[in-house]
């Protein structure tokens, strides 16, 4: 690795703009962040279709980008999210990427790293505690133990901690009312993380957050139980970007982590912004499939910083198409269901182009991919008119991906297409939902719960509809049904209930069964996680 003090001049940043972590991270200054003007990198968005469950790995493929970039003489910088310690013990295992496309130092970034997760834990769960011990003294808030609905966090993954009933024990210990854990990730505090301009922005966003309600059925929130100022404090050094970088030396701003479905799945603004001020070009991701995470990367975190990227990524891989198609969930199957499964790459082109894009199909290459199911790709692809390259970045580092970074290059030179969102913030919540509903997920009809109209009756009543949505659905599917793989047809998109983000600046439309607190699989990776004898982390 190079020392951080090297990769941080390669973007011309000094020392003293630096907080330093060791030899190999490092944090931005305050003063050190750029204004709220348009930077002028080009700013590379990568998506992918609608993922299996083993990931298809869209950071791999993004690291990889960037160091094909770099090896054809480009500045680039990687602006990607920080991995939550849930998937690493649970399912992924690790969110560094993999191969010869990792970001640097691995095992620090994926535990711990620089403490970013924990204080914001820490806020949101400050906030918490400030909620009950209101109720306990029956403050001149009145809030109505009932009508709280801010819970607690904690970042990992614990089924058991989902439902719960605290203030047990007397009347010492509090008023006794149901509760529960989410993880961290989806903690609103870090989906403001990721969404704030600047210190003002912050504390505004912060106090913003509606925990609850008093008898009288009026809004509490933490401007009213005076946590602002506290909570500001616990993130005081979270709120900066981190630095790293990939295996090959590439510059890495690692900042922030929200959930790709409950929240916007995107890095931190102000980490995208710095990267895009220094570099010019920026490889950046949005979780999951371009159905979550890149329909909110653009009508959330594009509309909030005035960003807009100048080219889009889909990642592809064999296994995918081949489950989209029909096939074995693992990816087993024939040629012919990748051919079947194109159609399912078909809709996820046309979300792109409703945003003014001609996306750059990547096929990311798996160890075991034939020959001949690759080519399906490729014609299925040329006869489509859709620009493809394979990317063997995995095994290959940034070599493996030059291909793809000519064609990016050469999508990223077009004229700037004009910034478009699907709603307009005028637009009734109700209508928003249904344009993204119709728009990107191919849905015949919106059904609206009589919870989730009610929640949008008060949402109204209390002056919040002129936010965006965001919406909480599987990432496995178009629809809010995982088991409908492919492209499902016309469908009903069912939403539940609707839940007010006054800080982050959105409401959040719940389809389905969405799990904000995941549990461990029957096997978790923290099975093969390990210390060495020697002090080394072993297994992630």
């Amino acid at each position: 690795m190079r020392p951080i003090l090297d990769v941080a001049a390669e973007l011309g940043l000094s020392p003293a703009e630096l907080m330093v972590y060791g030899d190999h991270m490092a944090k931005l200054r305050l003063e050190a962040l750029p204004g709220t003007g348009p930077p002028p990198g080009k700013i590379v968005l990568v998506s992918a279709i609608n993922p299996t469950r083993s990931g298809e790995g869209k950071t791999t493929v993004s690291i990889g980008l960037a160091q094909g970039l770099r090896r054809s003489g480009h500045r680039v910088a990687l602006a990607l999210r920080e991995p939550s310690l849930g998937p690493i013990f649970g399912v992924k295992g690790g969110g560094t990427g993999g191969g010869r496309c990792r970001i640097e130092p691995s095992t620090r970034v994926n535990m711990h790293f620089t403490g970013d997760l924990h204080a914001v834990g820490a806020a949101h769960n400050l906030l918490a505690a400030m909620v009950d011990n209101a109720v306990h003294f029956r403050s001149e808030l009145d809030l109505e133990h009932r009508q709280v609905f801010w819970r607690r966090v904690l970042d990992m993954n614990d089924r058991s901690l989902r439902h719960a009933v605290i203030g047990l024990g007397g009347r010492q210990n509090g008023v006794p009312r149901e509760a529960g854990f989410d993880i961290t990730a989806a903690s609103e505090v870090m989906a403001i993380l990721c969404l704030y301009d600047n210190l003002t922005d912050l504390k505004s966003r912060l106090a913003r957050i509606l925990v609850g309600f008093d008898r009288a059925s009026r809004p509490v929130t933490a401007e009213g139980l005076r946590a602002t100022g506290p909570m500001a404090a616990l993130l005081h050094d979270a709120i900066l970007p981190n630095l790293v970088q990939s295996n090959e030396g590439v510059p890495a701003f690692v900042h922030g982590g929200p959930f790709g479905n409950i929240a916007h799945g995107c890095n931190s603004v102000v980490a995208t912004r710095a990267a895009a001020s220094r570099a010019d070009y920026v490889v950046t991701e949005a979780g999951f499939g371009f159905d979550l995470g890149a329909e909110k990367f653009f009508d959330l975190k594009c509309r909030a910083a005035r960003l807009w990227p100048r080219a889009v990524v889909l990642v592809v891989t064999t296994r995918a198409l081949r489950t989209h198609g029909g096939g074995d969930p693992k990816g087993n199957g024939t040629t012919a269901q990748i051919e079947r499964g194109l159609t399912h790459l078909d809709h996820h082109v046309r979300s792109v182009r409703a945003f003014g894009f001609e996306p750059v199909i990547a096929v990311n290459c798996f160890e075991g991919d034939t020959e001949s199911d690759l080519r399906a790709i490729e014609d299925g692809c040329d006869e489509r008119g859709y620009e493809v390259a394979r990317i063997t970045a995995y095994r290959d580092g940034g070599a493996g991906a030059e291909a793809l970074a000519e064609v990016v290059v050469a999508a990223a030179g077009r004229p700037a297409p004009t910034v478009r969102y699907l709603y307009s913030l005028e637009d009734t919540a109700e209508t928003k939902i249904d344009a993204v509903a119709r728009s990107i997920y191919g849905a015949e009809a919106v059904e609206f719960s009589r919870t989730a109209r009610r929640d949008l009756d008060r949402a109204c009543e209390l002056g919040y509809e002129g936010m965006p949505i965001c919406i909480a659905k599987t990432h496995l599917s178009l629809t809010g049904d995982p088991k409908l793989v492919g492209s499902p047809g016309e469908f009903v998109l069912p939403v539940e209930s609707v839940r007010i983000a006054a800080g982050a600046g959105y409401l959040l439309a719940l389809t389905g069964d969405i799990v904000t607190m995941p549990g461990l699989p029957r096997a978790p990776a923290a099975f093969r996680i390990d210390l060495s004898t020697e002090g080394d982390v072993e297994g992630v």
